[in-house]
């Protein structure tokens, strides 16, 4: 009886303890090795030049907008200064074309002639009134008042040409002419805008906060075009890369918590997963060992929280959080 109880306790002390491990062996958050990479900016310009101001060095630390480097930008500057030119003229022709045709003093000297005119016209008016009377009683010949007359339409026909003149004087160019010349002042406009801007992108300033990590011209060098002067890297553009095997891809979620470990780093790094592969690829190279090689696994990515305590290039080890881990054996079940 006593080896039947004793059996029977063995048993159920076996049972609690291969439960115990099992639900452990289960519930444990695997661990899994991977780097630290980031998304470099290579900042360079639009346009080929020589490097003639570089104002940061490797390891800098630089704030959105700061002057990074200036290339030559002699050729830009002068064309710039002569767009700006032809636009100033450009301005002025179109003033002349809505404005007067002839100048404040032309129109003053035909003012006074008007003005010498109407006076004419103001002495041969009564003029023609006197002779017309004096031909109605006969005292003088019609020959007379004939002269009278043209007189007077001679005075008043020289009045109304200057009122003319004075008017044209005063018009401004025709309609189709001023809208050419606001044609050719937009066009100038344009061309100081185009120039203006290739003259800013020879001084290139930092597009976000971030870090210098490598400059690869120096003041004096030519940039050829498409090539960079410097790279920088913003603090959000750190991710952490690790692969995970298949039998493991279920544990791992988007938006999931992970704790990170590495040599020498701070304890409670956490990172936020944000890309789960949809294809398998064999193991890198980097992480081969005796148990992961030719292996399938998927590639996973995070972001991590503080991304200042890590450096590019850095193995880390990355294992989920208890909850998380909690959460995929839970839905396991």
């Amino acid at each position: 009886m006593s080896h039947k109880v004793i059996a029977i306790a063995a048993a159920a002390l076996i049972a609690v303890v291969g439960g115990y491990f099992f639900f452990h062996r289960t519930t444990a958050a695997p661990a899994f090795h991977g780097w630290v990479e980031a998304d470099l900016l290579f900042i360079g310009a639009d346009e080929p030049g020589r490097l003639t101001t570089l104002a940061v060095r490797e390891g800098e630390a630089v704030k959105a907008g700061a002057f990074l480097f200036q290339l030559q930008r002699d050729i830009q500057d002068a064309d710039w200064h002569q767009a700006r030119a032809a636009l100033e003229e450009a301005k002025a022709r179109l003033l002349k074309a809505e404005s007067a045709q002839q100048r404040p003093e032309e129109i003053a000297v035909l003012q006074a002639q008007e003005a010498r005119a109407k006076a004419a016209l103001e002495q041969s008016e009564p003029e023609l009134e006197r002779t017309r009377k004096l031909v109605e009683r006969n005292i003088a010949a019609q020959a007379r008042l004939d002269q009278a007359k043209a007189a007077f339409e001679r005075d008043q026909a020289q009045l109304m040409e200057v009122r003319r003149q004075i008017e044209v004087a005063r018009m401004n160019a025709r309609t189709e002419d001023i809208e050419a010349a606001r044609g050719v002042m937009r066009q100038a406009e344009a061309k100081v805008a185009s120039t203006g801007t290739r003259r800013a992108q020879r001084s290139v300033v930092a597009p976000a906060d971030g870090a210098i990590q490598e400059i690869y011209f120096r003041i004096g060098e030519i940039v050829p075009t498409g090539r960079p002067v410097l790279s920088m890297l913003p603090p959000g553009n750190l991710k952490l890369r690790f692969f995970v095997p298949q039998s493991e891809l279920p544990r791992i979620a988007l938006g999931d918590t992970l704790t990170v470990h590495c040599d020498g780093c701070a304890d409670g790094i956490r990172a936020e997963v944000t890309f789960l592969a949809r294809q398998a690829e064999f193991t890198p190279p980097v992480i081969f060992s005796s148990e992961e090689r030719a292996k399938l696994v998927f590639r996973v990515e995070a972001i991590p929280r503080r991304p200042e305590l890590l450096r590019v290039g850095q193995p880390v080890s990355i294992a989920m959080t208890a909850k998380t881990t909690r959460e995929a054996t839970d839905g396991r079940k």
